[in-house]
């Protein structure tokens, strides 16, 4: 489970010239408020003091009890004016000493409903954080616990065989521990991880690989991570691999509702239960001979806790319910993705990695948000199961025996039930100085923040803190800003009458009871309690849209305009344009080109490109010229002393060829 450091109670040290434990109960308490008479670390020394006697006064009694509840306690112990501790005065020896005692024997009272309400909101303070903040919190934790093995692998200088077989097993071991996807120490998975990497990275581009930065080998590292992770699903869901590899949607899928089944069956408890208080605080309030005999059981502090318990299963539920969205949304994609990339590969022997890499990068994203699910689901589960601790109270203080007879004769009602029966609406007409939000004349109407989580303001300070759900319906006072619901018109007329007495009725209540500043969202009036998983939400007030702003606009000019720019009425004005157009009539433009400029125009010439040209005629024909056949007979001589030749030609005519 992913938890913060507890925070700290602001405290502080002795002063020069003064006793150990005497302090300003303001520069104790509203250090943060401005009001401090003392340098801050003092004041926190003097503090840390208090909270170190209480802790070790209560571990002597066996009760071991964080530090955080602890400053929770010294403030409410203080808040509560019935202990008589003044705000702006000097705390000697003796107050410290009472205010410790007042401390123990509250952290001690184990069978007081409002220790386990208290108990239960610093629990939750302390354990839970919103969705968003636990995934990044989460991914942190991961990143710093890979640190070292990344490390390794990235200062790695290995020249050597053997140093280069060690470095690409620590790569393997890298891939498997960042995905999750099997122990790096099972050699089935290892062999299937190492296959699935040498298919995008063999063991030959080692040397590459070194010679990248340190910020390309991360992140080479992540991608080759994600790579592989795509390949190994592939094979999973083909069935030729996926050894050690969880089927996670599946998991999420039956862990779910089963979740979900359970906070359910704790709400619907709860809910039943704090229905049942409250019928029997409306008979208290109409018999009060029976309030004094129940007096010691503690009833409304009980159902301020099974109030605060349903609450926060609701904030649980909500967050369970995103996660069934959210698994939903991408066992779709999953499929899809699976999909695409067996109508890729089908029976190919080589794909281009262009096509592939990407779905493989997607599938690895996937399956780290599945994984990311399962774990807040885990979480999410284990707070629900700790909070169920801090309702032991109820058992021993309410025997079912001793609820049937209390509620002998009485009608239990649910929320729902009481709503239904209040409809009469508000007049707004009624409240000309006020300002009543309904829901057909408001938007946003449903995401209002309401004060004192819905409950109705005037019920509760006037019967002594009984808590009744407002219905929204009847009419919504907004007054300063902040906006009121009540349980009926009669109660909404009431407190619209003097708004500000009551909400002073309602502050002074929270002081006694401190569990109700976070149950009942009086954060602002109690700055220095403010719960650390409310602090960012306590000026996020989302406005009522009940008014518009609307404006028209007429042109100017309707028309279009016959305004002459060029018109000069002023006649000197016009005598020196007459003049310089007349100088102009009588200047030469000349240009001049130097050797050092004439190349710096830009030229541009375009011709047409050669080509390949041919005719042909209709019809073919060709000449030929006799062949000269000349031949001279008698040049080897005869009897005769001279040689006579003679010369015969054989050449035929032209036109017999």
């Amino acid at each position: 489970m992913v938890t913060r450091p507890a925070r700290r109670a602001p405290s502080c040290p002795e002063g020069p010239g003064k006793d150990p434990g005497e302090e300003s109960l303001d520069t104790a308490l509203a250090l943060d408020s401005g009001q401090a008479r003392m340098p801050p670390t003092q004041a926190e020394s003097v503090i840390k003091n208090i909270i170190r006697e209480i802790g070790q006064e209560c571990a002597a009694h066996g009760e071991i009890v964080s530090e955080t509840l602890v400053a929770f306690m010294v403030k409410a112990v203080v808040l509560d004016p019935s202990n008589g501790f003044n705000m702006d005065r000097t705390l000697i020896k003796s107050d410290v000493q009472k205010l410790v005692k007042h401390c123990v024997t509250r952290l001690l009272d184990n069978k007081n409903p409002s220790l386990d309400t208290i108990k239960m909101q610093v629990y939750f303070d302390m354990n839970y954080t919103s969705r968003e903040e636990f995934l990044e919190e989460h991914h942190r934790v991961l990143e710093s616990r890979l640190g070292s093995v990344m490390r390794e692998i990235t200062d790695n200088r290995a020249c050597a065989r053997e140093e280069l077989e060690s470095l690409y097993r620590k790569i393997v071991s890298y891939v498997l521990l960042r995905s999750g996807l099997g122990s790096p120490t099972d050699i089935k998975i290892v062999r299937e991880a190492t296959a699935a990497l040498q298919s995008v990275f063999p063991q030959a581009e080692l040397g590459t690989f070194l010679t990248l930065s340190k910020k390309d080998k991360e992140r080479q590292l992540k991608e080759l991570t994600m790579i592989v992770t795509g390949i190994r699903l592939f094979n999973r869901d083909c069935g030729k691999g996926g050894e050690g590899i969880d089927d996670l949607p599946a998991i999420l899928h039956e862990a779910i509702p089963a979740t979900t089944q359970h906070i359910d069956s704790q709400l619907q408890i709860s809910q039943e239960q704090a229905y049942r208080y409250t019928a029997i605080l409306e008979k208290v309030r109409q018999n009060p001979l029976m309030s004094v005999q129940l007096q010691p059981y503690m009833l409304k502090e009980a159902l301020y806790n099974v109030r605060q318990y349903e609450i926060f299963l609701q904030i649980i539920l909500s967050d369970i319910i995103t996660c069934a969205q959210e698994v939903e949304m991408m066992i779709k994609k999953l499929g899809a993705q699976l999909e695409q990339l067996k109508m890729i590969v089908k029976s190919k022997t080589a794909v281009p990695t262009s096509q592939v890499f990407p779905i493989f990068i997607a599938l690895s994203n996937l399956w780290t948000s599945f994984q990311d699910e399962t774990v807040l689901i885990s979480v999410l589960s284990n707070l629900t199961s700790h909070l169920e601790a801090f309702l032991g109270a109820h058992e021993l203080l309410f025997p079912e025996k001793v609820l049937r007879g209390l509620l002998d004769g009485v009608t239990v009602k649910t929320d729902v039930c009481r709503m239904r029966e209040q409809m009469d609406r508000v007049n707004a007409e009624d409240f000309r100085k006020l300002e009543w939000l309904f829901p057909e004349t408001t938007a946003n109407f449903d995401k209002l923040l309401l004060q004192y989580r819905g409950f109705c303001a005037y019920t509760f300070a006037t019967t002594d803190g009984l808590l009744l759900p407002g219905n929204s319906a009847i009419g919504i006072l907004k007054y300063k800003d902040k906006y009121y619901t009540f349980n009926s018109r009669d109660a909404a007329y009431s407190f619209a009458e003097n708004p500000e007495n009551y909400i002073n009725l309602i502050t002074e209540k929270a002081k006694k009871n401190a569990e109700l500043i976070q149950l009942l969202e009086l954060h602002q009036q109690f700055e220095t309690l403010i719960p650390y998983s409310q602090v960012k939400d306590v000026d996020k007030h989302i406005k009522p849209i009940t008014k518009c702003e609307s404006g028209t606009q007429t042109d100017t000019h309707i028309l279009p305009p016959t305004i002459v720019r060029s018109y000069e009425w002023n006649e000197w004005e016009l005598r020196r344009k007459a003049i310089k157009l007349a100088n102009l009539r009588q200047k030469v433009t000349h240009s001049v080109q130097t050797d050092l400029s004439h190349m710096r125009r830009e030229n541009g010439s375009q011709v047409y490109s050669s080509k390949d040209a041919s005719t042909q005629s209709m019809k073919e024909g060709s000449t030929r010229v006799p062949r000269p056949q000349v031949y001279i007979a008698g040049l080897r001589g005869g009897r005769a002393k001279t040689t006579c030749g003679v010369k015969v030609n054989l050449t035929r005519a032209i036109d017999e060829t």
